[in-house]
């Protein structure tokens, strides 16, 4: 997760009256680079329904466009109480969800856990020790026994599994890659389900595992619980994603299952894989070195232009190109730390364009307190300039997938559930992402915008709760398409 500070006052609105001409020149250079034209948009937009089609398809594409077996909406008359895990890049969280009789109501208890960096890289078991640890901590504490098997029944749990996995079942997944910063050796291609089994069962802890989802189903089926209009579910934080529901007949690369053509199931897109063969996307020099210099070049072309983790690179490569080739920005100085890559995350560029000095004096403290560089003012002038461009971009073309789905759908009128670090509170970018739906669409000044992007609910939490609660209902009616274990469940 990126982590910002908190929100401030209104920005300033700038002024380029005492910039010299060289970095006015660079200015506008980067503003061409950067900006995204509601030709463009469109562009994109329509490559991307292009593109959703083909990852539903027998044959694939880039876009995993996965099936997730959670086959349906809550109706908000859920009940029970249920384990949530959710395993993310930086945090491991163990909640539990009580879904009283009142429709649409829940109540939440959770703990956090640090993830160590070390077993981001390291050993497979050690990771799930790790978690099976902390989930023996969570029933321990909040249950108040000695013995855990002892307890009258097992907890049904749903586990946030928030990485690219192939489900050829709700409670199992396949990990395709290992993605925000994770890399650990032998589970790529392999079920993750039995490896966490395994650990669970090692310490006997009485926990039935539910159903495996990614938190942004879990934020589609949350928001829905408590806003019926919700049909898309989405995060822009450290990484991007969608969630949408699809009539089980628009998919044929699940069509050997013989389902009704009209049964919903959710498919989480997987969409950071946008585009990997670079047709569309309007990618800069910045962006082809980011992508060159990653963990796996080639993958998650759309991501690295839209995501948390990549916006405060994109703002280092720019600077540290300036300096050392264009205008000798920040002359004389030493840029040794601004040199450290991925030294600054979005946070860095949140802080820029919410300083709301006209000298820009906040921003002047920040690059001297965090890389020892002095700037003068034309200087940050610049630097403000460059982290709007990097924003708004991202902002704008985050739109595009949102787009795609409503048109791929023939989504007239809906809200879309967003949630992530970079939507909660990176400054104006749910505006910008709402203006670009404007020009993407041609919807009419004035007047209400039909596909509304608002703050979810907590979808890897009450989500993973929900999608549990409605596998064990589907249990209960008889329909086990996708299941692979019934056994506990009811």
């Amino acid at each position: 997760m990126v982590d910002f500070p908190p929100r401030r006052k209104p920005s300033r609105k700038g002024s380029m009256a005492d910039v010299p001409k060289d970095l006015l020149e660079q200015i506008k250079e980067l503003e061409r680079l950067f900006t995204v034209d509601k030709a463009k948009l469109k562009e994109v937009t329509e490559h991307f329904v292009t593109e959703l089609e083909k990852g539903l398809s027998v044959e694939g594409g880039s876009i995993p466009m996965n099936p997730t077996w959670v086959m349906g909406y809550p109706d908000g008359y859920e009940t029970g109480t249920f384990l949530a895990l959710d395993m993310g890049g930086t945090n491991l969280r163990v909640c539990e969800v009580i879904l009283p009789e009142e429709k649409g109501e829940f109540e939440i208890i959770q703990s956090k856990y640090r993830m160590p960096e070390e077993l981001k890289t390291g050993d497979s078991e050690e990771l799930w020790e790790y978690i099976a640890d902390c989930l023996q901590q969570f029933i321990e504490y909040h249950h108040e026994v000695e013995d855990l098997e002892q307890m009258d029944s097992k907890l049904p749990l749903g586990f946030t599994f928030s990485f690219p996995v192939t489900q050829k079942f709700i409670d199992n997944g396949v990990l395709q890659r290992w993605t925000k910063g994770f890399d650990i050796p032998g589970v790529e291609g392999q079920d993750v389900a039995p490896l966490f089994e395994a650990a669970i069962e090692k310490r006997k802890l009485p926990i039935k595992l539910g159903a495996l989802i990614n938190d942004t189903t879990g934020t589609l089926i949350a928001s829905h619980y408590t806003d019926d209009t919700m049909q898309i579910g989405c995060i822009f934080g450290t990484g991007c994603n969608a969630a949408y529901m699809e009539n089980c007949g628009s998919v044929p690369k699940i069509a050997h299952y013989n389902l009704p053509p009209d049964m919903p199931i959710a498919i989480n897109c997987e969409y950071g894989a946008f585009d990997n063969e670079h047709v569309v996307l309007p990618r800069t020099p910045y962006d082809v070195v980011i992508d060159e210099d990653s963990p796996r070049p080639g993958q998650q072309s759309f991501e690295k232009m839209i995501a948390g983790l990549y916006l405060g690179e994109l703002f280092r490569l720019v600077l540290v190109d300036l300096h050392d080739n264009r205008c000798k920005i920040f002359e004389g100085q030493d840029i040794s730390k601004l040199r450290k890559a991925y030294s600054l995350d979005a946070s860095f560029l949140s802080f820029i364009e919410e300083d709301p000095f006209e000298n820009l004096s906040e921003t002047w403290e920040l690059f001297s307190k965090e890389l020892g560089i002095k700037a003068n003012k034309p200087e940050l002038e610049l630097c403000r300039r460059l982290a709007e461009l990097v924003g708004t971009r991202a902002a704008r073309l985050s739109a595009c997938g949102v787009a795609a789905i409503c048109k791929k759908k023939s989504i007239q009128s809906c809200h879309v559930g967003a949630d992530g670090s970079v939507f909660n509170k990176y400054p104006h970018f749910k505006a910008r992402g709402a203006q670009a739906l404007r020009e993407i669409f041609d919807w009419p000044k004035g007047k209400r915008d039909p596909v509304d992007i608002r703050a979810a609910e907590d979808g890897s939490g009450v989500g993973a709760a929900l999608i549990a609660a409605l596998t064990i209902k589907r249990v209960k009616a008889g329909n086990l398409a996708g299941i692979r274990n019934t056994d506990g469940m009811i």
